[in-house]
């Protein structure tokens, strides 16, 4: 995985279970990542790599910022305990679903292989999607458990 990936794609996924972000934030912040990772595999070298990044940015926020704008509380908190209650407890490669009944939203997340950091923390990296409106995102990360139980992602 790339640098990118590993810095924005967790960001994104954050951006998606802080429930104090307003929705078309939260899209925003999804849409200008996957734009920036998917315009920078185009161009040559890194100047042209960083240019697609930072078109893909633009466009991605914005048209993200459109999807978040349609991703409602039910939903955010729908997926937030899913993906509690994935990490927690799904066995590694089993994927688990959230759906919204009143709008038709749903997504998943698949937990992987727990494991425990430097700092003796479970952690567990995963892989995300969210659709609204018709339009799948994905997102990559990692989340470790909190002394209080709960998972944080951590990248």
């Amino acid at each position: 995985m790339s640098n990118m990936k590993k810095i924005i794609i967790p960001l994104l996924t954050l951006s998606l279970l802080t429930i104090s972000c307003t929705k078309q934030d939260q899209g925003q912040l999804l849409g200008g990542a996957t734009g920036a990772l998917i315009g920078s595999q185009f161009g040559g070298g890194r100047g042209g790599n960083a240019a697609g990044a930072g078109i893909g940015a633009i466009l991605g926020s914005y048209l993200g910022g459109k999807i978040g704008a349609s991703m409602d509380e039910q939903d955010k908190m729908k997926a937030q305990l899913n993906n509690q209650r994935a990490l927690e407890s799904s066995r590694s490669g089993a994927t688990s679903t959230w759906r919204n009944p009143d709008n038709g939203h749903h997504g998943t997340i698949t937990p992987y292989q727990a494991y425990q950091d430097n700092s003796s923390r479970y952690c567990r990296e995963y892989s995300q999607t969210v659709t609204v409106g018709g339009k799948t995102e994905q997102a990559y990360g990692t989340a470790c458990r909190q002394p209080d139980g709960s998972w944080n992602i951590v990248k």
